[in-house]
């Protein structure tokens, strides 16, 4: 082959590579296929630039085209990306695009992800959601302080090892209340008797308190004195804890209703309602709002027995739930009782106490039942007549 066609050869074999190469870097930028673009908005781009990758589930789909810088402070930095064709179908108006990190210290390329199935799809030159990067100085002060935070814990945990050190030497030596309780057998025994001793009066304090409560049961269905609770509108107590809660939960309430006892019941010591419309605004707004739960809590003044007040609040909440549930359209599984008894903050119109209804939200968890039932009592009334309070006897709400 003569030396001009060895050149002619060389020359079209260079021109070959060289288009070749055009054509191949021309298809990672996207020169050579249909394309459309897409911007999105960052206060800080950290280190990305024009060229970059543009990848969609993690796949090389598109480059950045350009970089735009804000016109003035306050603005944000406009990123405009070239996409192609077949990323249209699942980009959509929810798509959401973020700077990643190729590795940890790696290059900067822009991810954009899936959309959801019912959104509209992007179109050309829309400017889609963005998230803030993460800025890996940042990550290193955080990283930083965890680390002098671990090192300020080690040390505490050595001065606290130190100091149990002395505390066991010193218990050893017999120095201390504890280091003679360990080392001195006679002052053992002696806090041993009177540790049981105590333990016997706990253990008598306690039957005292379940033979009281046993007792004031029996006397609540005793036929000589039913009529004596009845009149006060109770005659069952498992009955009045049957909705109770142990306490009110920590949130707070979102509608809140207070009256006065007074208000409502005919006497000082009494649970029988006498006005009971006064509790319509709180029933007409359970009816017709979305509530998780609400709690009916009652409280009484400082005057009176301790005992038979924490009774007759109880019974008053009963009363007021079964008035709304029997008045007002709601899910009453959701309505709960909670007596309180004496407290020095219900002393409202002379002592009588207050009634107040709180509203919950949906999500708040609600509280335990209360257990307030002795042991080896049956839940069931044991009179021959159901529970009856003067809820059951009111007119219906005008």
């Amino acid at each position: 082959m003569s030396r001009a066609a060895r050149l002619g050869a060389f020359i079209i074999g260079t021109l070959a590579i060289l288009v070749l190469g055009v054509f191949i870097i021309g298809g990672k930028q996207y020169l050579f296929s249909s394309t459309y673009q897409l911007k999105a908005q960052f206060d800080n781009v950290v280190g990305l630039d024009a060229g970059g990758d543009v990848r969609v589930g993690g796949v090389h789909s598109g480059t950045v085209r350009s970089i735009v810088l804000p016109h003035k402070p306050g603005e944000n930095v406009t990123v405009v990306m070239d996409l192609g064709r077949s990323t249209h179908e699942i980009i959509k108006q929810d798509s959401v695009a973020t700077i990643e990190t190729e590795g940890l210290l790696g290059n900067q390329y822009l991810a954009i992800s899936f959309g959801s199935a019912g959104k509209a799809e992007v179109r050309d030159g829309d400017t889609i959601a963005s998230q803030p990067p993460l800025e890996m100085s940042d990550l290193f002060k955080k990283t930083s302080g965890i680390l002098d935070t671990s090192q300020q814990a080690i040390q505490n945990a050595t001065r606290a090892t130190a100091n149990l050190d002395s505390i066991t030497a010193k218990i050893d030596h017999g120095q201390g209340t504890v280091g003679a309780l360990v080392n001195d057998r006679q002052l053992y025994s002696n806090l041993a008797q009177t540790t049981s001793a105590m333990h016997d009066t706990m253990t008598q304090a306690q039957a005292g308190a379940t033979g009281f409560n046993e007792n004031m049961e029996a006397l609540k269905h005793n036929f000589l004195l039913r009529g004596y609770f009845k009149s006060r509108g109770y005659t069952d107590s498992t009955e009045l804890a049957k909705y109770e809660i142990e306490r009110l939960p920590q949130s707070a309430p979102i509608k809140e209703f207070t009256y006065s006892a007074k208000q409502l019941f005919d006497k000082h010591d009494s649970a029988k309602l006498k006005n009971q419309k006064v509790l319509n605004a709180g029933g007409e707004f359970l009816a017709n709002n979305q509530f998780g739960f609400a709690v009916i809590v009652v409280s009484a003044g400082m005057a009176g027995d301790t005992q038979k007040d924490l009774v007759l609040t109880e019974a008053r909440a009963m009363v007021v739930r079964e008035y709304l549930v029997e008045n007002f359209g709601f899910d009453d599984s959701q309505l709960r009782t909670l007596g309180m008894g004496k407290q020095t903050d219900a002393n409202s119109d002379t002592g009588w106490g207050t009634v107040q209804i709180f509203i919950y939200p949906a999500g708040i968890e609600i509280p335990p039942n209360k257990q307030t039932q002795p042991a080896g009592v049956s839940s069931k009334a044991t009179s021959d007549q159901p529970l009856r309070t003067s809820a059951a006897t009111t007119p219906k709400p005008q």
